[in-house]
C-alpha cells in the first residue's frame, strides 16, 4: 500500500497558500550508513533517532539534556526548519517559502543553539528538508517573505519549475509523471516542482543544506524523494562541503509504480514503509508466531541501508500504521523493533490531535511531556528503555526464537540481551533458554538501571545455563540486556567451545553441563551442532566461571559420563574424544562434518516455516511432527546443517508447515542421497510444487 495524498476538508484559513494537502511526506532516520564511498556520521553504538515531530528548538535542547542524552538516544530529528508558509496545520511546514531559519519553531540563533546543546548532550541532529518543491500558491511567508507558486524572490523564478503543472493524481505508473508534475490531487491546488535537473536549482538546494551543515547538523531526512531523479539527488550531494554526510530518503513503496525505493539506494540510505505497514498488521490482527524471520526474508531492502519505524507524522494520520492510539499494541510493536536488528529505528513523537490536519499544541513549546496534549513517546518507559538494549545489543544477530504459535514470543541477540513479548489474552509463565552469560539483569521494562548493577523494578537471575523463568502478563514484555545487569560486563564475554568427537555414530549429539560453580542444564541437555569431520561441538556462555563439568548423550538413553564420574573440563576451547579430554579446535580451517548440508530454494507465506523430513532417524523417520527445521537467514534459500556417520544412504522430501501445524509436502519422488566417508554431502535442491 502507498500513502496517497489525500484532499483535504477545506480551504485554508485566510493569509494561507491555497488548500493544501498531506503529501506522504514522511520521515524516519536511521543512523549512519551512507552511500558506498561515503562516510557515515558515526555516533558509536548509538543509533536509534527520536523525531521530535514539531518541537520547537528550545524544547528539543532542552530534551537533549533531560532524556535522550541520559537514555542513549544517538540522533534527535528536527522537522523542517526554513521559512513556510502561514497556518496553524501541520502541513504548513511542508511547502518551504525560501531557505532562510525562520518561522515557528524559532530563529536561526534558537536553531544554532540547539545543534550545540544537543551536541553537549551527546545527541547528534538530522533535519527534516524539502528540497523537491515550494508551495501550492500566493501569500506572505513566517519570516515576512512574499511569494507567489512561481515566484520566490531571490531563490527562484518561473524557470527553475518544471513545465508539467497538472498534479499527479493517482497516476504513479508514469515516471514523468511522477517526477516532473506536481504533487496533489486532481482538480486539487498542487505544490510547484522545482527542476532539480537545473544547475541554478542544485545550487540553491545545496547552498541551503550547506548552511545547514555549517551550523553544526549531522545528517539530512530528505523529503519526498521518488519525486526526483536519483541522478539529481547525486549531483545536488556533490555540492556539499560535506559530500559524505548521512541522509535517510522517504520513499514509499506502491506495487507495480514506475519509481521503487531501492533506486535510492545508491544516494543514500531508504526508509522502508512495507516494515511499518506490516507491524500494523501483524500487531493488529495476526500473530506474533510470523515475526520469526521478520525483515530481508520478507522482501525488505538490506537492513544496513534501511530506516525502520512504527509510525510517523503520516502514517500515525492516514492509518497505514500504529498510532499512540492503539495503547499497549503500539507499546509493543516499538519494544519490539528496538530489539531486532532489521534497519535503523526511528521512534515518532509527536502530539495528541482530533482532526489529521491538526498543528502542534502550545506554540510549538514542550513545558512537560503528558500536558498540552504532547504525547513524548520517545519518552514512555518501555519505549525509552529499549534505547539501552538496542545499543547494547548492536550488530548482534537474533538467537534463541521462541514462540507458542500464537501471540507470545521471544528471542535473544547473541549473549548481549534476551526479549519477551505476549500479546496473548493472559499472562505466559515459563523458563526461557537464552544466551546470556549467568547473573542478575534488570528487567528494563518494568524498571530502570542503578547504579552498581541495581534495578528500580523486577530483576530476573540468569542461570549458568542461560535460563530463567518469568511470567510475562497479558500486552506485555519483559526486556534483559547486559547492560543493565549486575555483573561485569567482561566476564559476561568468557566461553568455551566443547567438541566432541563422533566416533560413536549417534544421530544426534547432547551435551548436559554445568560450569564450575553453576548448576546443570536440564537433561538431556543442548544440542549440538555440526562442526568438522568426526565433530560436533557447542558454545557455553561461563561468566565468572572457571571450568565445566560434562556428560554426553544422542538424546533417547544412551550417554558418555565417563564411567560415572563426568567429565572434569578447563576452560577455553575442549576436545573430548575416546574418554580423553583435550584442548583446542580440533577442526582448525576445516568446516564440513560428516553429514548433509541441505539448501532449498522455497518461498513461503508468513506463518510458514521450511522443514526437510526423511527415512532416517535424524530425519524424524518420515514423520512431520519430528521433521528438521531449516535456517530462513538466506531466504529463499533455507539451509541446515545435519550431522549423520560417514557413509549413510537416506531418502527425503522438503515440507512447509504452518504455525497451526498444517503440513504442505513438496512434489514428486523422494529425494536421494549418500554421506561421503568423509565430509559432508552437499544437497542444493528447490522447491517442487
Amino acid at each position: 500500500m502507498r500513502f496517497r495524498p489525500f484532499r483535504l476538508p477545506g480551504r485554508p484559513a485566510a493569509g494561507l497558500a491555497a488548500a493544501a494537502l498531506t503529501l506522504g511526506l514522511t520521515t524516519a532516520l536511521g543512523a549512519p550508513a551512507p552511500p558506498a564511498a561515503a562516510a557515515p556520521a558515526a555516533n558509536g553504538q548509538k543509533k536509534v533517532t527520536a523525531v521530535l515531530f514539531e518541537w520547537n528548538f528550545a524544547s528539543i535542547a532542552r530534551e537533549c539534556v533531560n532524556t535522550l542524552g541520559p537514555k542513549g538516544y544517538g540522533y534527535v530529528q528536527v522537522s523542517p526548519p526554513q521559512e513556510r508558509i502561514q497556518g496553524p496545520a501541520w502541513w504548513t511546514a511542508y511547502q518551504p517559502v525560501s531557505y532562510r531559519i525562520q518561522g515557528p519553531l524559532g530563529d536561526r540563533a534558537a536553531f544554532a543553539d540547539m545543534v550545540n546543546t544537543c551536541h553537549r548532550a551527546g545527541v547528534k541532529v538530522i533535519t527534516d528538508v524539502v528540497i523537491n518543491h515550494m508551495t501550492s500558491g500566493s501569500g506572505t511567508g513566517t519570516a515576512g517573505t512574499s511569494y507567489s507558486k512561481y515566484g520566490y524572490p531571490g531563490v527562484y523564478s518561473d524557470a527553475d519549475f518544471h513545465g508539467c503543472r497538472r498534479p499527479i493524481g493517482g497516476n504513479y505508473g508514469d515516471r514523468y509523471n511522477i517526477q516532473e508534475c506536481e504533487l496533489g490531487d486532481t482538480g486539487q491546488p498542487s505544490l510547484s516542482d522545482l527542476n532539480t535537473g537545473s544547475d541554478h536549482v542544485r545550487d540553491k538546494i545545496a547552498g541551503y543544506l550547506n548552511d545547514l551543515l555549517s551550523l553544526g547538523v549531522d545528517g539530512f531526512r530528505v523529503d519526498a524523494v521518488k519525486h526526483i531523479a536519483a541522478g539529481d539527488l547525486a549531483a545536488i550531494r556533490s555540492k556539499l562541503t560535506d559530500p559524505g554526510v548521512y541522509w535517510v530518503q522517504e520513499a514509499i513503496f506502491g506495487a507495480g509504480e514506475a519509481v521503487s525505493p531501492s533506486e535510492y539506494l545508491t544516494t543514500g540510505d531508504v526508509q522502508e514503509f512495507r516494515y511499518t505497514t506490516d507491524l500494523k498488521r501483524i500487531f493488529g490482527n495476526e500473530k506474533l508466531s510470523y515475526l520469526k524471520n521478520f525483515g530481508e526474508a520478507w522482501g525488505y531492502m538490506p537492513s544496513d541501508r534501511s530506516g525502520s519505524m512504527v509510525a510517523n507524522h503520516d502514517t500515525e494520520r492516514n492509518g497505514s500504521s500504529l498510532s499512540y492510539r492503539d495503547g499497549a499494541r503500539y507499546t509493543l510493536a516499538n519494544v519490539f523493533m528496538l530489539a531486532h536488528p532489521y534497519g535503523t529505528p526511528s521512534v515518532h513523537s509527536g502530539y495528541e490531535f482530533g482532526s489529521r490536519d491538526d498543528g502542534a499544541p502550545n506554540g510549538h513549546t514542550v513545558n512537560a511531556c503528558y500536558t498540552n496534549g504532547w504525547s513524548c513517546q520517545h519518552a514512555w518507559r518501555p519505549i525509552a528503555n529499549m534505547v539501552g538494549f538496542r545499543n547494547a545489543t548492536e550488530g548482534t544477530p537474533v538467537t534463541d526464537w521462541w514462540d507458542n504459535g500464537g501471540n507470545a514470543i521471544a528471542f535473544g541477540r547473541g549473549s548481549k540481551g534476551f526479549v519477551a513479548l505476549n500479546r496473548e489474552g493472559g499472562a505466559v509463565t515459563r523458563t526461557f533458554q537464552t544466551s546470556l552469560p549467568a547473573g542478575t539483569y534488570c528487567d528494563v521494562q518494568h524498571g530502570d538501571p542503578t547504579a552498581g548493577g541495581g534495578c528500580t523494578g523486577t530483576s530476573y537471575t540468569v542461570g549458568s545455563d542461560g535460563r530463567f523463568t518469568a511470567t510475562v502478563g497479558a500486552d506485555d514484555a519483559i526486556a534483559l540486556h547486559v547492560g543493565a545487569s549486575g555483573g561485569k560486563p567482561e566476564e559476561g564475554d568468557r566461553s568455551a567451545t566443547v567438541y566432541y568427537s563422533t566416533e560413536k555414530n549417534w544421530s544426534a549429539y547432547r551435551v548436559h553441563y554445568a560450569p564450575t560453580g553453576g548448576t546443570w542444564t536440564t537433561a538431556p541437555g543442548a544440542a549440538m551442532e555440526p562442526a568438522c569431520a568426526g565433530w560436533v561441538r557447542k558454545t557455553v556462555a561461563l561468566g565468572s566461571a572457571t571450568g565445566l563439568r560434562a556428560a554426553f548423550n544422542n538424546g533417547s538413553g544412551t550417554w558418555d559420563n565417563n564411567n560415572a564420574a563426568d567429565y572434569a573440563l578447563g576452560t577455553g576451547d575442549i576436545t573430548v574424544k575416546g574418554g580423553t579430554v583435550g584442548t583446542g579446535n580440533p577442526c582448525g580451517g576445516e568446516q564440513a562434518a560428516d553429514g548433509a548440508s541441505f539448501a532449498v530454494t522455497a518461498t513461503t507465506a508468513p506463518g510458514q516455516d521450511v522443514y526437510v523430513v526423511g527415512d532416517a532417524a535424524a530425519l524424524g523417520a518420515w514423520s512431520p511432527a519430528a521433521a528438521r527445521k531449516l535456517d530462513p537467514a538466506a531466504y529463499p534459500v533455507w539451509k541446515l546443517d545435519l550431522a549423520l556417520p560417514a557413509g549413510t544412504s537416506f531418502a527425503y522430501k522438503y515440507v512447509r508447515k504452518d504455525a497451526a501445524g498444517n503440513v504442505t509436502w513438496e512434489s514428486g519422488a523422494n529425494r536421494t542421497a549418500t554421506v561421503p566417508a568423509s565430509g559432508a554431502v552437499t544437497l542444493t535442491d528447490t522447491w517442487r510444487g
